[in-house]
């Protein structure tokens, strides 16, 4: 007596294909199956998905083809294809297929089982490199992934705006096409690239969307910016608990622009979001300074131009006092270690660059010359107080020696081009000197001669009797001597 346990009774069916098979002589001209998932083995709830039997067969116009799911004995579909509209977590499982000839006797193989995972919807995920922080002329890369997931998908870009009703807009990329493969490059940043960016990816038809990637900022900092943030204390550290004004003004229309702000909760908001703040035109004041006003503010025209960001920090104990913009090439910068307790508030203090220790135990660290190697994340350090964060000071090449730059090889040109016509000019009065004098050297010795010559006549004609004037011959050509 033969028992057969729940697993062997489960595969009773392909046990039975197996043996009819083989009884009907076919076992060794049994045709191979492949089993194939589109758009992938591994799916997110709502897409659509389609399973699809193939079977290697020659000289069979048709099959009926029956599907198995995780070794059941039942067949759920008789369709070479079988789509799932909207997938669910519950049609994840193994699938395989079988073959057999409609009207015949032929039979396939049994397939190998292939998985389907399904997963909730997606997220894209959004990085940047080599960093959100970029002088104007940097290179940058915006990677927007599908984690878990690499096959079939396209990518769009966004950037994420403000409107005056304070609620957010995901405005499409005119050249959003450049992000195909999921990199968005951007070869030379520009001022205008300042912004907050989001990606979103898309597969299938009908498309299948992921949901909006988290946000990722990047700041471009530059020398003419068309506006400027003004802060009112000009520095980029600042205590709690105290009144911050900053305004946004150009040379023509400061009212057309607003001060924005990315806070470090990944939230983009006015300026004037808290209760706390006001907002007048392109000016925001903020009453009462806490903690979680430390972002990045810049300002953001009508038409969602961004520009001239800055990144501002609150705390709590000791702040660095440094320049809020951009310390320009042979300026002096002098920073200072300050504490909301003390007065006055200078500490003596140790100051660092990048990590490492440049000056200690002083009230203030003055760089008479700044130069482009200055550039860098700077904080100070109290024995008993504490450390301040760190804060990027920035560096840029003054106007006048990128005027400077920009002219030399212009002037180096001309130069050369009125020395060599100079020279020209030169040497073609040398030249015309040169003959000058030749002609005149030589028509003298020349009239010098002639006269010897009528004296010589005149002489002999005398003393053959010749009377009257001796002519002299137009026939003689006298060449220089």
């Amino acid at each position: 007596m033969i028992i057969w346990s729940d697993m062997e009774f489960g595969q009773l069916p392909f046990v039975f294909l197996l043996i009819s098979n083989i009884h009907s002589g076919h076992t060794d001209e049994r045709p191979k199956v492949k089993v194939s998932i589109k758009p992938d083995q591994h799916v997110f709830r709502g897409e659509r998905v389609t399973l699809r039997c193939d079977i290697d067969g020659e000289g069979v116009t048709s099959w009926k083809y029956s599907w198995y799911k995780d070794g059941s004995n039942s067949v759920f579909s008789e369709l070479q294809e079988h789509t799932f509209s909207s997938v669910t977590e519950s049609d994840a499982g193994k699938y395989s297929c079988y073959g057999a000839e409609r009207g015949g006797s032929r039979t396939s193989h049994i397939s190998d089982e292939v998985t389907l995972t399904v997963s909730d919807k997606p997220r894209a995920v959004l990085s940047v490199s080599p960093q959100k922080w970029l002088t104007e002329g940097d290179p940058v890369t915006l990677i927007c992934e599908v984690k878990g997931s690499s096959t079939g998908w396209t990518f769009s870009w966004f950037t994420l705006t403000v409107l005056s009703d304070s609620s957010n807009h995901y405005q499409l990329l005119s050249d959003s096409s450049r992000g195909a493969g999921g990199n968005y490059t951007v070869s030379s940043a520009a001022l205008n690239h300042t912004g907050v960016y989001v990606c979103r990816a898309e597969r299938g038809k009908p498309a299948f969307y992921t949901t909006y990637s988290n946000t990722q900022p990047l700041w471009v900092t530059g020398v003419s910016p068309p506006v400027s943030l003004i802060i009112s204390s000009n520095r980029t550290q600042h205590f709690t608990s105290v009144s911050l004004s900053l305004s946004c003004e150009d040379q023509s229309n400061s009212d057309r622009w607003r001060v924005r702000r990315y806070t470090d909760n990944q939230q983009l908001e006015n300026c004037s979001s808290s209760l706390r703040g006001s907002q007048t035109g392109s000016k925001c004041t903020i009453n009462s300074t806490i903690t979680s006003d430390t972002g990045v503010y810049w300002c953001q025209s009508e038409s969602g131009e961004n520009y001239h960001p800055v990144n501002i920090t609150v705390h709590i104990g000791v702040i660095l006092e440094s320049p809020a913009h951009p310390v320009t090439e042979g300026d002096s910068l002098t920073l200072r270690c300050l504490y909301d307790h003390s007065t006055p508030p200078n500490l003596q203090a140790d100051f660092y660059k990048d990590g490492s220790l440049i000056q200690n135990q002083t009230t203030e660290m003055i760089i008479s010359t700044v130069s482009k190697s200055h550039e860098g994340f700077y904080y100070c350090k109290h024995p008993e107080r504490g450390e301040s964060p760190k804060s990027w000071i920035s560096v840029t090449a003054s106007s006048r020696s990128s005027r400077s730059d920009g002219l030399n090889p212009m002037i180096i040109g001309v130069t050369a081009g009125l020395s060599a016509a100079f020279l020209f000019v030169f040497l073609l009065v040398l030249l015309w000197r040169y003959r000058n004098n030749k002609d005149s050297v030589n028509v003298p010795t020349e009239l010098t001669y002639a006269e010897c010559e009528l004296k010589s006549a005149k002489k002999q004609n005398k003393s053959k009797g010749y009377k009257g004037k001796t002519t002299e011959s137009s026939d003689i050509m006298y060449t220089g001597l």
